[in-house]
């Protein structure tokens, strides 16, 4: 009685291992074709993007630093060569000025916050396919090792060789897709981290003048 029991949980659990296969197959293939789409993001990215540089920061500070007029700000602000995300988040900032010291603070801080998350949800995605990459490549690569060595112990060797196949070909692809995120996110984190330490120099510096 408990042969038989094993039995049917082993069965039960090779039912179950290889009705995964083809949804391990999908997902190597999403992966690897939103890997691809990513690439195209990062270079549209790449060539459109309006660096944050401490030389743009400087600018517009010493363009702004002896205003006393709100619209005259703006308008400066409108005027430079930031990207349009940093206007508009300053912009905020000079129109809430009627705000107390700490206030301005909290406000200036919460959308530096803002900012991070947009970014982190960008990075996100990449993040995702690196980690799943490698995992869902490894259960494509024993699934069918099962039913391959069984068509060995059969003397099947062309059931054994496709086998391998598809355990060598999701092996490769979820380590291909997974390589190709990384560097994506690594990419992207680099500029990200670069954009959002100069914006908070920014932010800060806005706050300054906007306390005389």
């Amino acid at each position: 009685m408990e042969i038989i029991g094993s039995e049917l949980l082993t069965e039960f659990l090779h039912a179950i291992s290889q009705s995964l296969l083809i949804p391990v197959i999908i997902i190597l293939l999403i992966f690897v074709v939103f890997s691809l789409i990513s690439i195209g993001g990062l270079i549209s990215e790449y060539t459109s993007r309006k660096k944050l540089t401490l030389n743009d920061i400087e600018s517009l500070i010493n363009s702004i630093n002896n205003l006393s007029n709100p619209e005259e700000m703006k308008e400066k602000i409108n005027d430079s060569d930031i990207e349009e995300k940093y206007k508009i988040a300053i912009i905020k900032i000079i129109d809430n000025n009627n705000f107390g010291s700490e206030t301005k603070k909290a406000f200036a801080g919460k959308i530096i916050e803002e900012e991070e998350i947009k970014m982190e949800k960008i990075v996100e995605k990449t993040d995702t396919i690196v980690r799943l990459g490698p995992t869902v490549g490894l259960m494509g690569t024993l699934i069918p090792m099962g039913p391959g060595l069984a068509a060995l112990g059969a003397g099947d060797i062309v059931t054994l060789a496709q086998s391998i196949i598809i355990a060598f070909d999701t092996t490769v692809t979820g380590l291909a897709a997974a390589a190709v995120a990384y560097i994506i996110s690594r990419l992207r984190k680099r500029w990200y981290e670069e954009d959002l330490s100069n914006f908070e120099v920014l932010m800060s510096s806005i706050l300054e003048i906007l306390e005389k």
